[in-house]
């Protein structure tokens, strides 16, 4: 696809420009080292659209989203808002012929981002999510030495995802069930976005297993709050088995926050190092800890900008961000169950 000269042509903007990490002007940065053209910004809290008009000097400034479309005219917009209002405000702005780009998680349920991909396809536009850790240096290393020629994992067997601590949730919407989609849609994107970097087979069932009550109470969210813990267990065709658990409640934390187990080692991943674990000829064990590199997140506004302007491949397609909400869709569906959930496709 390419609809603009150049890089400079392409007028971006975001929809969301709270406090939180200052997501909204992080994106805008982004944009503009990729060459593009910071132009717009919609936002609620009339506070946040000084700090926007502060940080970029000239910016245009809405406090609705539907006034910014139809008088502002943006090209690219980033969406950086709770997760249950990405679907609506991305087809909205599809519907306006803007490309779009959402904050990961692309949605809550497997149908809201069936609608958001027939929505793109149906007026060629680009949909993607801002899986920036898909450059991570920890994963870029781990597909390096994974893949290598000598395969050092053998055949792969299992593959653990975690994170956790103990501690009470705070009060933001991230607490909410509803608003958030549970627990494991915040960091448990990103986790099961490495693995799946990692297996290369189709999806075959889900199963999941949560704890709810004993933070929630403490909250404002009350009944609404989110799992205090949950695991998902996801099957595939080539036999491998992936895990992905995140937890309010671990009292006894692993090291790593992704594990890759096969028939010859096993690949423990962590932020800041890797530990590849191996055996020799005579079946002793070698452990080769390493430092990762550093990330290459800027990648992704930069692979963007080159898909709108040269007809490069776009590397984060929205049926590649289906696939974990796909996974957690299903996860929340086996709970209520109370069984496994199939696959609709992998």
């Amino acid at each position: 696809m390419s609809q603009y000269k150049k890089a400079a042509d392409i007028k971006v903007g975001c929809i969301g420009y709270g406090g939180a990490f200052n997501m909204g002007r992080a994106h805008l940065n982004e944009m503009a080292k990729a060459g593009m053209t910071p132009t717009a910004v919609a936002e609620l809290d009339p506070a946040r659209l000084r700090v926007a008009e502060k940080d970029f000097p000239g910016i245009q400034t809405f406090t609705d989203v539907g006034a910014m479309l139809r008088t502002s005219d943006v090209n690219l917009l980033a969406i950086i808002t709770p997760h249950n209002t990405h679907a609506k405000l991305a087809i909205q702005c599809l519907r306006a012929g803007r490309n779009v780009v959402c904050e990961k998680p692309l949605a809550i349920t497997t149908e809201e981002c069936d609608a958001m991909i027939r929505e793109a396809r149906k007026r060629k536009l680009v949909l993607s999510t801002y899986h920036n850790r898909h450059w991570d240096g920890h994963i870029l290393e781990a597909v390096r030495r994974i893949r290598a020629k000598d395969r050092p994992l053998g055949d792969l067997v299992r593959v653990e995802c975690r994170m956790g601590g103990w501690g009470k949730p705070g009060d933001w919407w991230r607490s909410s069930k509803t608003i958030s989609g549970g627990i494991l849609y915040d960091w448990g994107v990103h986790l099961l976005e490495y693995a799946l970097q990692i297996i290369d087979s189709e999806m075959t069932e889900v199963s999941s297993y949560a704890h709810k009550g004993f933070w929630s109470a403490q909250t404002k969210w009350g009944k609404d709050g989110i799992e205090d813990e949950s695991t998902a267990v996801v099957r595939f065709k080539s036999g491998c088995m992936l895990t992905l658990r995140i937890s309010s409640i671990e009292s006894n934390s692993k090291p790593g926050i992704v594990e890759f187990v096969g028939t010859k080692g096993t690949y423990v991943m962590d932020f800041g190092s890797l530990d590849l674990i191996t055996h020799g000829a005579a079946g002793e064990t070698v452990s080769t800890k390493a430092g990762n590199p550093p990330g290459e997140g800027w990648k992704l506004y930069q692979n963007i900008a080159d898909h709108l302007t040269k007809g490069e491949k776009l590397i984060i397609t929205p049926e590649w961000s289906r696939r974990p909400i796909h996974i957690l869709d299903l996860a929340n569906r086996s709970v209520m169950l109370g069984r496994a959930v199939p696959t609709k496709y992998g």
